[in-house]
């Protein structure tokens, strides 16, 4: 089975706190009539940091879509080569072995992909697939994930490699002051993260189940314009009821697959904002605490849009990851309004609970099996 390995974050250097945040609105929006508003939303966010791969007063500056974009590419491929190679070794896997690229992001555009560029300048194989997925917005962490599971399902003993590269303050547009888009300012930050889906071996999630849903008729309540100034980021404000939609997917999943919610031992979420976290709680009848590591990438990195369920699933592995054999759910929700869910368990060198048993007598007995 597939198992996904320890993904590889990275954080821009420059840092914006919550206080910094609110002074900037409280200053460039002074007049706004709703201005009191936009700051109590921002305060509840929780988010207290956020990571910028430009300094703040370069993010407030627009030079233009051209600019924005020529940034956007310079900046991935500064970046996105330590990521990648982490990623390979967190997996002890090499670039020759990978088989597909799937590469995700909604913050910049380039074509050919980014994946032609990694290919041609990090020694993967020419015949590596591409599979760049640029429209599923922060659902396109699950997808990536859900696509390289397919795809090692379909290619036994195939090896994928997943990166993920958000530069979401490439996107800011100064001439929005919607409350929407006022609190997407404050919300959003910048991250790269990649992680290896191996065919064969590993330690991780082994995957073994996915799934996909759309909302119906809510296509508009995430998009963007795209304008002459660039992506202009639409958020309606149905936005964070979505959960009481989709929990029902969530469990529905787990319930084909034989599993039990209250059961489960760790959940991998996109955390957009706080009350998609507080409503999973509340619609799936879990705690707080099952939600901890996509809560902390809220606290420390805001919404990374596709990078957020890579972070906390690395958070999972910095706290030592789970126990052999243990149930868990990674989704992640978008514009569509999308999700992308998947199921599987713990393993280690991506072997069934028994098989791992059964290596563990053998290095016991040193390499003798034991007999009935």
């Amino acid at each position: 089975m597939a198992t996904l390995c320890r993904p590889a974050i990275a954080v821009p250097e420059h840092v914006i706190t919550m206080q910094q945040t609110l002074d900037l609105a409280r200053e460039t929006h002074a007049d706004h009539p709703q201005r009191d508003l936009v700051l109590r939303l921002i305060r509840n966010t929780g988010v207290q940091t956020r990571h910028l791969v430009q300094p703040i007063e370069e993010t407030l500056r627009h030079p233009g879509f051209e600019v924005r974009n020529r940034v956007y590419e310079a900046e991935a491929k500064a970046r996105v080569p330590d990521v990648v190679r982490r990623a390979l070794a967190h997996a002890e896997t090499e670039a020759a072995e990978i088989d597909l690229i799937v590469y995700v992001s909604c913050t910049g555009f380039m074509m050919p992909s980014l994946t032609a560029w990694i290919i041609n300048t990090m020694g993967f194989r020419s015949e590596t697939r591409q599979l760049p997925i640029a429209q599923l917005g922060c659902a396109a962490g699950g997808a990536a994930i859900n696509r390289a599971h397919d795809f090692c399902r379909a290619y036994p003993g195939s090896n994928v490699l997943i990166v993920s590269c958000e530069f979401c303050s490439l996107c800011y547009q100064p001439t929005d002051i919607g409350v929407g888009s006022l609190l997407s300012n404050g919300l959003f930050g910048d991250a790269l993260s990649a992680a290896v889906v191996r065919g064969q071996g590993g330690t991780g999630m082994r995957l073994e189940r996915n799934g996909s849903h759309l909302v119906p008729d809510t296509e508009d309540w995430i998009s963007y314009a795209v304008r002459d100034t660039g992506f202009h980021f639409l958020l309606d404000k149905r936005v964070p009821g979505t959960m009481e939609m989709l929990a029902p997917v969530l469990q529905d999943l787990v319930d084909l697959h034989g599993w039990s919610v209250p059961a489960m031992d760790f959940f991998i979420v996109h955390a957009g904002g706080p009350r998609i976290l507080d409503d999973l709680c509340h619609f799936l009848n879990l705690p707080p605490e099952m939600f901890r590591y996509s809560r902390a990438t809220l606290t420390e990195r805001g919404n990374i849009a596709s990078s957020v369920v890579f972070d906390a699933l690395a958070r999972l592995f910095d706290d030592g990851g789970a126990a052999e054999d243990a149930q868990g759910l990674i989704a992640g929700f978008g514009p569509g309004i999308t999700a992308e869910v998947a199921v599987g368990s713990w393993a280690k060198h991506g072997l069934p609970a028994d098989a791992v048993r059964d290596l563990d007598a053998l290095e016991l007995t040193g390499g003798v099996a034991l007999s009935g």
